[in-house]
């Protein structure tokens, strides 16, 4: 069996790409939840010594498959594609398949201001953070861009390919892969046109985002390291 290892599904950005994808795709895997704790980051942290036993860099998400530790949520996207042909979880078509995996290095690679602005917190309710990032972070206004040019362009593309709605027509890497953005537009009710909240509304319905989501809203770990905006609860 496989296992992934995974931290708290209320902030762990990383760790929901791989959980998202593996459970929307119906691939089979035992999570092993390895909390953050309020001193995550330091070397001698349990999550530090945990995860450093596994991946060197000590970071998550790692998986774990018969004796083989793969990390990066990119590699093991491409390590379950291979693996598990039959999920087809890139698009059939080469050119759709470069596409797409170019919109998820750009994801792994870039949007850092919108990431380190609206830091993922799927309980919370920051709209009103939201707006005030909104106004006074050209930066993530540049990157809510990007990202509202990308997907419109997809989804107008895709539109009759397939009846999922997704970025390539039927759910990929590329959904996942961007499943925490859709976490940060809707928590802090970034503006996006209509087709987009469209497509927002759509992956919070995938049933894998559900589970993760519903998780995440159970656990009531909060940490304070990851609550910069938060007054009180």
């Amino acid at each position: 069996m496989r296992k992934l290892y995974v931290a708290n599904k209320n902030y762990s950005s990383w760790s929901m790409r791989p959980w998202v994808l593996m459970k929307q795709a119906g691939i089979e895997f035992e999570e092993v939840m390895v909390p953050f704790g309020e001193d995550a980051f330091s070397p001698g942290s349990q999550f530090k010594r945990t995860i450093g036993a596994l991946n060197p860099n000590g970071l998550v998400p790692v998986l774990v498959d018969d004796g083989l530790i793969v990390w990066d949520t990119l590699a093991i996207a491409e390590y379950l594609a291979e693996t598990c042909p039959d999920a087809q979880l890139w698009p059939a078509d080469r050119a759709q398949r470069a596409r797409a995996r170019s919109i998820c290095a750009e994801m792994h690679a870039g949007f850092g201001a919108l990431r380190s602005a609206c830091i993922m917190n799927i309980e919370a309710d920051l709209a009103t953070q939201g707006a005030l990032i909104w106004r006074d972070n050209a930066a993530v206004r540049a990157d809510v861009a990007r990202i509202v040019s990308m997907w419109s362009e997809l989804l107008a593309d895709h539109a009759a390919s397939h009846a999922d709605g997704m970025l390539f027509g039927r759910f990929s890497v590329a959904d996942a892969y961007y499943a925490p953005v859709v976490m940060r537009l809707t928590r802090y009710a970034l503006p996006v046109p209509a087709e987009v909240a469209a497509y927002l509304k759509r992956v919070e319905a995938l049933p894998g985002v559900k589970a993760w989501v519903d998780d995440a809203l159970a656990e009531r770990d909060f940490l304070d390291f990851e609550e910069p905006y938060r007054l009180g609860r």
